[in-house]
């Protein structure tokens, strides 16, 4: 599918975010996390990320009790195949332990900085 017609797909999304979007996005916006700029919705390919770190090269996808391991295992797969690492979390962990999640992405980014090698 095309960027242009993807676009107002994600535009739709962000005003209808998730519980769990809502809670990480005031933390991942205005460059709030480790400096970093993330945005929200983010096309990557035939895909909508739910955050996404251009810079970095860093997707965050949010899942819910509708999503499969199984089912996202090729949407990983193509999101990944555009350069992108992809951190997934669930919803519940999400709202419930905001803090392990917002660390999770902090090393990520430490990784993504080094070149994708773990310190």
């Amino acid at each position: 599918m095309k960027l242009k017609l993807l676009t107002p797909t994600a535009r739709k999304l962000r005003r209808q975010c998730t519980d769990a979007g809502a809670r990480l996005w005031p933390h991942l916006r205005a460059r709030q996390l480790d400096g970093v700029k993330f945005t929200r919705q983010f096309v990557i390919g035939a895909h909508i990320a739910d955050f996404a770190a251009r810079d970095l090269h860093v997707a965050i996808e949010l899942d819910g009790g509708q999503h499969d391991p199984a089912t996202e295992a090729p949407r990983t797969r193509l999101i990944e195949a555009h350069g992108y690492r992809i951190l997934r979390f669930w919803n519940h962990d999400v709202l419930g332990n905001s803090e392990g999640v917002l660390e999770a992405i902090r090393q990520e980014i430490t990784i993504a900085r080094n070149g994708g090698e773990q310190t």
